[in-house]
């Protein structure tokens, strides 16, 4: 599919004649194999041609990519960094908003969350928006559940707490795991509990699984960094370059 779609241009690039001197659809079946003989023989020698082309291609996809991201951030916005319940940390004042969808049994998202944590704290101008996308099944979706309980019942210094244990926890996610979890930071466990099942905490996942389906998101973690769409992991140096970028 990749081959065909780069040859069918490459045939009018390097027929580009008036188009009185040739029309392909009236060549005969000699002509047109002997046309195909030439445009292979040209390939065969300068092969760096082909791969120009799929560079260009790959090129105009990610820009093309890029553009409608952009217009999804745009669209989805006061959904995306003011949903009025999902839990803002960093500095609320910061001129930079990163908000993160991410799952507690995401090992990817772990490894983001330390590069996230020293991203703020080098900067110390950067909003964070925590949105809560439990997508790697019933273990994720437990923890997702606990952690939306505990900001509810026990408030912001709570689900940090409980947001961070999260992340560098490692085990099985069960009720029995997160009460043992729970008690080290002395929360009401059986207030917690009694939230997970609520319609209040069902409709925090609900409602952020649909923001995720509207901007397209299949993986944790995503991030939207101030006005953009960033699909997957990404490093501090990058993401504080990023920073440096959007504050021009």
């Amino acid at each position: 599919m990749m081959m065909h779609r780069l040859i069918a241009p490459f045939f009018a690039a390097t027929l580009a004649l008036p188009a009185a001197a040739m029309d392909l659809t009236e060549l005969t079946d000699a002509e047109r194999a002997q046309f195909r003989a030439e445009v292979r023989a040209y390939l065969m020698d300068n092969p760096e041609v082909i791969m120009e082309a799929v560079t260009l291609l790959q090129n105009r996809e990610a820009e093309a990519q890029a553009r409608a991201d952009d217009n999804l951030v745009s669209d989805n916005a006061a959904a995306i960094f003011d949903d009025g319940y999902s839990w803002v940390g960093g500095n609320p004042d910061g001129d930079i908003t990163l908000v993160e969808f991410l799952d507690y049994r995401c090992g990817y998202c772990k490894r983001a969350h330390g590069e996230v944590a020293k991203l703020l704290e080098t900067d110390g101008n950067i909003r964070l928006i925590v949105k809560e996308l439990p997508i790697l099944g019933d273990q994720s979706v437990l923890a997702s559940r606990f952690a939306i309980a505990t900001k509810q019942i026990a408030g912001d210094d709570s689900y940090k707490a409980v947001n961070d244990a999260l992340m560098a926890y490692n085990g099985d996610v069960t009720l029995p795991a997160l009460r043992r979890l729970g008690s080290t930071f002395g929360l009401d466990m059986d207030a917690i509990e009694a939230r997970m099942d609520s319609d209040d905490v069902t409709m925090e996942i609900a409602q952020t699984r649909a923001l995720a389906q509207q901007l397209s998101i299949s993986g944790t973690p995503t991030f939207v960094m101030h006005d953009e769409l960033l699909r997957g992991y990404l490093p501090f140096d990058q993401m504080m370059a990023l920073v440096e970028e959007k504050r021009g």
